[in-house]
């Protein structure tokens, strides 16, 4: 047998000062029994039921575990590479307070809906660098997510070929076996302006390895404006630069694997709907093992206990009636 809880000093400091207690309550009985000259044979019947409930409550209350048996624990998850668009269309205000910090912001809830799986971050603009690699670590993630910034990445355009490819790669090499292709996701957020010319092959590749790529488009078709450091960017003839979602792009990208195309603007956010549809794929067996479990039997002690004291309440002194 094996217990839930055990007895400390406050449990043993419990039970000490119920045995003082109902000694004295015992010595009072017996001494009024005494002076009436009447039988006090019935107090010990009630002392063995009272001390027996007691006993019954605090074993009930330890939670005795009764018997062995073998459990199969299985340990199932998804690894999810995302590809943030960190280009300084980004910094938009179309969508409030800017598409990167309401990305970053999504990001976070994200992770948490998936803690049981891994995630990896990679950032793009013309170029792909690895921000977080595949990982369960939920603080080291957000702390990733936090620092990301468009000033991390070259300015000098979008394209999507590098980061999808950086990706793909880290879900193909990653460790330990893997079986199950549609355990692999990858998302790609971006505003949709793409100017790569690889970027077709490369879904080519995704596509042959099973995996799901899903996007999510962050802006409007109304568009906004850049921030820069002396008011907004401009274009060569000194007009403001307005940058809109492009959703074509990423549809289409989203459609040749199987995938499906979520947005965020000023009217929806469909993150929700996204974690929704990832959930529902089926996760990979990463690991399998057996465990001791035994169940609680604490309802037994308990109802023993209920008996004792139904059966005290029908058993009387005769001197005093309790």
């Amino acid at each position: 047998m094996t217990w839930f809880r055990s007895l400390g000093w406050a449990e043993w400091l419990l039970i000490g000062a119920f045995v003082v207690a109902y000694g004295l309550y015992l010595a009072r009985i017996i001494r009024i029994a005494r002076q009436l000259n009447t039988s006090f044979d019935t107090i010990f019947i009630k002392l063995v039921l009272r001390t027996g409930i007691f006993v019954l409550l605090w074993v009930a209350w330890m939670g005795p575990a009764i018997g062995k048996s073998k459990r199969e624990i299985k340990s199932v998850g998804k690894d999810i590479m995302i590809c943030v668009d960190l280009s300084k269309s980004m910094d938009a205000t179309d969508v409030q307070p800017s598409r990167l910090e309401k990305v970053k912001y999504e990001l976070k809830r994200l992770s948490e809906a998936f803690s049981s799986d891994r995630i990896g971050l990679v950032i793009f603009s013309s170029e792909a660098f690895m921000q977080c690699p595949l990982t369960y670590d939920q603080n080291a993630l957000h702390l990733f997510i936090e620092t990301m910034n468009s000033g991390l990445v070259p300015s000098s355009g979008t394209d999507f070929g590098p980061a999808l490819r950086m990706a793909l790669n880290k879900l193909k090499n990653q460790e330990g076996p893997s079986t199950q292709q549609k355990s692999k996701i990858v998302l790609l957020i971006s505003d949709g302006e793409d100017f790569g010319e690889e970027t077709s092959d490369i879904i080519r590749d995704i596509e042959d390895q099973g995996i799901k790529l899903y996007t999510l488009g962050v802006g409007t078709e109304k568009g906004g404006q850049i921030p820069a450091a002396r008011g907004v960017k401009t274009d060569n003839t000194g007009q403001p630069v307005v940058t809109r979602l492009n959703p074509t792009a990423l549809k289409e990208l989203a459609s040749k694997t199987k995938g499906d195309y979520f947005e965020i603007n000023e009217r929806k956010n469909e993150v929700t709907k996204l974690i929704n549809t990832i959930s529902q794929l089926e996760g990979e067996v990463r690991d399998a093992r057996f465990v001791d479990a035994s169940a609680n039997r604490y309802f037994y002690f308990l109802a023993a206990a209920l008996v004792l004291l139904l059966l005290d309440a029908f058993v009387a002194l005769r001197t005093v009636r309790i």
